[in-house]
């Protein structure tokens, strides 16, 4: 393996390399493998600060507390701090929390701020293979005495791939049983509402619990919109948070950069923080005024948070509770559908007098195939579309033969499904 603290080289196009840059108030780790580049700011509270795709940057951070370079304006910013909201340097970016958020007591998160697991230093570590295939940052918090927990973020970025994995792992330090849900909040640049399908995208499961429960009131409620399977929060101006107790396990935003994903895993069985509440939404813009009944805070900027949680754990001292995702930066397409292992949909993939249709976004490049197979997984029908290119959309209009029994339509990159729908032939 490279050692930590140096710039990783590898020749060829798709290799991954890490470097670790000295930056005002702090030390960044720049992960790049020619597709998509991240910037990990260890210092800032393990937060990712930047995420880059074809120059475009699809992460909000402050510009009053950090430039364009990354650099710190003001260096007696950067350190633990505490306080009311009005108090909080929000730098932006993607971060980690405890769940449920709250004031009232001890089994509630009273940030942010937050001394150790907001603002607080993480230890990092860099590991790129010697091949340039991949790359994974660990970042681990402090110990914090109120929760008794250790957070430890582990971001896996590789080769000629436009999405990353993020593993997020709670351990309890302390001598008690604590009780905490892992919180992923995801800051992306809002914007008036300019063009369709801007906004947030998330699916329902179907479970039977709410569409949505109000969670935070700032100047209003964010509005909801339902499309079939698929709800909407579209671009607009309010602060505010709202919840979804039946998120079916996957998010996405449409904005000014492109489509942002983040997929991940929902426990039909478990209890969740806020209401039931698998995702939230937290919308801000600004205001002339402080949000008294919210600690003073005063959004300067328009911002979207897409915010994924985990299930509330029981934790005996020692163990651990996970959770696991995927994000992945691609173009503007306009509404998603859906979010898959392997791609995601900005048109459903569906069948109709013979002709197959859709729109998916590949997270990987290969040779893609329309297969249709029987009931029993046997291939009646197989037509090459060439190659697909990770990050580039994959649209479909063909021909499909007829074929006798219930079949299914498959497009695979490789041996891997992209998406498939079921069809009823004659």
């Amino acid at each position: 393996m490279s050692s930590p603290s140096a710039a990783v080289e590898h020749p060829g196009a798709a290799r991954v390399r890490a470097v670790r840059r000295a930056r005002a108030g702090h030390e960044v780790v720049e992960v790049d493998n020619g597709l998509i580049r991240l910037v990990l700011a260890p210092a800032l509270g393990g937060r990712i600060l930047s995420a880059v795709r074809d120059g475009r940057e699809f992460l909000h951070r402050d510009p009053a507390l950090l430039d364009d370079a990354l650099n710190v304006r003001d260096l007696r910013a950067v350190g633990p701090h505490d306080g009311p909201m009005s108090a909080w340097r929000n730098w932006g970016g993607d971060k980690t929390w405890p769940a449920p958020q709250g004031w009232s007591g001890p089994g509630e998160w009273a940030g942010p701020p937050d001394p150790v697991l907001d603002s607080g230093a993480y230890a990092c570590a860099v590991d790129v293979a010697d091949d340039g295939s991949r790359a994974d940052i660990t970042l681990t918090s402090g110990d914090d005495p109120r929760t008794g927990l250790r957070l430890t973020r582990r971001i896996t970025l590789a080769a000629g791939r436009c999405d990353f994995a993020l593993r997020l792992t709670a351990r309890n330090v302390s001598a008690k049983n604590v009780r905490w849900a892992l919180w992923n909040v995801t800051q992306l640049p809002g914007r008036p509402v300019r063009r369709p399908g801007d906004g947030v995208w998330l699916a329902t499961a179907g479970s039977g619990a709410p569409d949505t429960v109000d969670l935070v009131a700032g100047t209003g409620r964010p509005r909801v919109e339902r499309h079939g399977d698929v709800l909407h929060v579209p671009a607009q101006d309010v602060v505010g948070k709202v919840g979804f107790p039946d998120a079916a396990g996957w998010i996405a935003h449409v904005g000014p950069a492109g489509t942002w994903t983040y997929r991940f895993p929902v426990d039909p069985t478990a209890a969740y923080p806020d209401g039931g509440s698998r995702v939230e939404v937290w919308m801000e813009h600004p205001l002339p005024a402080p949000l008294v009944h919210l600690g003073g805070l005063r959004p300067s900027h328009r911002v979207v948070e897409c915010e994924a949680l985990g299930p509330c754990r029981e934790l005996a001292p020692g163990e651990s509770a996970r959770l696991d995702g995927t994000m992945s930066l691609g173009p503007r397409l306009g509404a998603v559908t859906s979010v898959g292992r392997h791609a995601w949909w900005s048109a459903p993939l569906a069948f109709a007098e013979g002709t197959v249709t859709g729109m998916c976004v590949p997270s990987g490049s290969g040779d893609a195939s329309l297969l249709l197979l029987d009931a029993a997984g046997r291939v009646l029908w197989r037509r090459e579309l060439g190659i697909c290119a990770a990050g580039v959309p994959l649209a479909l209009d063909a021909a499909v033969p007829a074929a006798s029994g219930t079949v299914r339509l498959e497009v695979r990159r490789g041996q891997d499904v992209l998406g498939s729908v079921a069809v009823a032939a004659p």
